[in-house]
């Protein structure tokens, strides 16, 4: 396949990936709050507390734009903040009781999509869409490595 062909599916590809709305039809949480969710979740399983900069971070967004997220979520008693016990200073986010409910529940029926996709398509079929992903993605990134490192030898 050559490059030109490639950027255009790539495009259509994620086009397409990104029109998909797994939390948005039927979940009461977008995309990204979903992932502030898990992040949360995940730190609290871990035996360990989480704070904002620490979610923009996981999530790749401003501390701004997950603050602004934190009162929406706080707004709708899905998550709250709580102040550290030796520096106030320090807002801890944690979800509440409901909110984690509301998660499990989702994530059960995300899952049962999906295991309706890999009974459509195969196991086969999907291990090897994953497998073929992940070293497409790789491949990617060595190349914009390596063509980085090239443009900073000029």
């Amino acid at each position: 396949m050559e490059a030109n062909r490639l950027m255009r599916e790539l495009y259509d590809i994620a086009r397409r990936l990104d029109s998909v709305q797994l939390f948005n039809h039927a979940f009461p949480f977008n995309n990204t709050e979903m992932q502030l969710i898990k992040e949360i979740l995940q730190a609290k399983e871990a035996g360990k507390k989480i704070i904002s900069s620490r979610l923009a971070e996981a999530l790749g967004i401003t501390r701004s734009a997950v603050s602004q997220m934190v009162n929406k979520l706080e707004a709708k008693n899905v998550v709250k903040r709580v102040a550290d016990d030796k520096d106030r200073k320090i807002a801890y986010i944690e979800l509440s009781d409901s909110a984690r409910t509301r998660y499990e529940d989702m994530k059960e029926r995300i899952n049962a999509i999906l295991g309706s996709v890999i009974e459509e398509l195969g196991n086969d079929k999907v291990e090897t869409f994953v497998n073929s992903a992940n070293e497409f993605v790789d491949a990617f990134d060595g190349a914009v490595a390596r063509q980085t490192a090239g443009d900073g030898q000029d």
